[in-house]
């Protein structure tokens, strides 16, 4: 048996998460696996401690056979069942929310849902967060038992947990070769105590002993999706030569621990403490590595093999951007390179509405706008004037007392209205920040900071007192479309 780990209160889990998105890959061709024989194949993983299954909404039938095992056992107890819920972007209601979590609780054949994870396409529609909020409403009505999100940015994730949503994982990319999640993210999930489920550690089966010394591959010899993928993230990462470095100081390292490659890089993203288990992926009754996998949690990885691993680490180029990002914005490091395999539009965040022969007009909604005769901005010619923005999303302030957080929200509310003219955030040329109090002003800055990288817009940063209790900052921008 191997150990296990609290997730969250009264949530404990195995270390290794058995994922289960090979489903959708095994029904490529039409069939659907029969859920009765195809879950007699979970019991091994079982039996050898792995008592946590991961699936989606979006992974086939994955669903429905998990849950048949679970209420093929006489202890439904010793199985932990997690999903996911990928709405498409666009507003989200209520009743969409329930309408997902109980064809989720009917699929499974479950009252209620061990650890429901959330996945947002686009943050400058604030519409992701109405989603986790009604689906905290539904934690609270007992239909889900814990909330996490998958593919969440440090931004995101800490704006939701300082909103009050009470989030308890994060699943995201973390590899040998992606190590995203030991920056900023590891920073948030300290702060908000969320633990990191980790996907992609032997990167489609790259990290492990059948490529090491290997010519690289053909795109048209990659067989898999997640080989397609993975390889977009060796190339991001500097190519074949620094992969195949890193290839041969794993193995150097898994020789002395009589391991296995594999063993030695998903052992390692253990060492991270933010992470509370890795995710595994199985092909159910074609192929399983339970005794190997397992095997991992037996090494003790010493000082210098984690030196030897950072050495190697340290040629290679840093995955770019945040956790997550891969799916949002350029380059996209999906199998096919775009999001063509997950979406078809992203709708606008806010509708324009037209006043003039060269002039535009955006509102929100807030009440706010309407007694004090203002708009959310104004669009006149190819120049876009955005009023002071605060943490505001109806009649909520998100963000808490994280001035981060409300920063991170309010920038995100600008870049709803620019991407609504056909803009972005690489169009603004001026940006006024007010601060409620001065001793905020750092992580302001730092969110303004990391928001702006590279675009770096003309900025003034003042003391102002705000109107409306709570809020921390505001922003005021410009923007000139080229």
């Amino acid at each position: 048996m191997i150990g296990k780990i609290e997730l969250a209160n009264k949530l404990e889990i195995s270390r290794i998460v058995t994922g289960l998105w090979q489903i959708a890959d095994m029904e490529r061709d039409g069939k659907t696996l029969d859920p009765v024989a195809t879950s007699n194949y979970m019991k091994p993983y079982l039996d050898a401690g792995l008592s946590s299954f991961d699936m989606a909404d979006h992974y086939g039938s994955s669903e429905i056979i998990a849950g048949t095992f679970k209420n093929s056992l006489s202890n439904k107890n010793e199985v932990q069942l997690f999903t996911k819920w990928v709405p498409k972007p666009g507003k989200i209601s209520r009743d969409d929310v329930r309408e997902a979590i109980q064809t989720a609780l009917d699929r499974m054949q479950q009252t209620s849902i061990d650890l429901l994870q959330f996945h947002a396409w686009f943050y400058p529609d604030p519409s992701w967060l109405d989603g986790l909020f009604y689906l905290k409403e539904l934690q609270e009505e007992g239909l889900i038992k814990h909330l996490g999100v998958t593919n969440f940015d440090s931004a995101h994730l800490r704006m939701a947990c300082a909103s009050g949503i009470p989030i308890v994982s994060n699943q995201i990319c973390h590899s040998v070769i992606d190590q995203r999640a030991s920056h900023q993210m590891k920073k948030v999930c300290e702060t908000y105590g969320v633990k990191l489920l980790a996907f992609g550690t032997l990167a489609g089966g790259f990290l492990t002993d059948k490529w090491l010394g290997k010519s690289e591959p053909k795109n048209e010899e990659l067989t898999t999706w997640s080989q397609m993928k993975y390889k977009r993230f060796i190339d991001a990462a500097g190519g074949w030569a620094p992969f195949q470095n890193v290839l041969s100081s794993l193995k150097s390292i898994a020789d002395k621990h009589q391991a296995s490659v594999a063993n030695i890089a998903t052992r390692y993203i253990l060492e991270n403490p933010t992470v509370a288990a890795v995710i595994v992926g199985a092909r159910l009754g074609e192929s399983e590595h339970i005794a190997d996998n397992t095997k991992m949690l037996e090494i003790d990885l010493l000082p210098e093999d984690i030196e030897t691993i950072k050495n190697a680490q340290s040629q290679l180029k840093p995955i770019p951007g945040d956790c997550g990002d891969e799916y949002r914005k350029p380059p996209f490091l999906t199998a096919s390179g775009d999001l063509s395999d997950h979406l078809e539009t992203i709708p606008k965040a806010f509708t324009p509405i037209k006043t003039g022969k060269n002039r535009e007009q955006i509102f929100s909604g807030t009440e706010w706008e309407e007694y004090a005769g203002y708009c959310r901005a104004v669009k006149d010619g190819n120049r876009i004037h955005i009023s002071g923005t605060t943490a505001t999303h109806g009649s909520m302030m998100i963000g808490g007392n994280d001035p981060a957080a409300q920063t991170h929200f309010v920038i995100d509310k600008i870049e709803g209205v620019l991407t609504s003219f056909g803009g972005s955030l690489a169009d603004v040329v001026r940006t006024r920040i007010f601060v409620n109090e001065l001793k905020d002003w750092e992580p302001v800055a730092r969110a303004h900071g990391e928001r702006f990288k590279g675009i770096n817009p003309a900025n003034t940063l003042v003391e102002a007192k705000l109107v409306g209790e709570g809020y921390m900052v505001e922003i005021e921008a410009e923007a000139v479309l080229s």
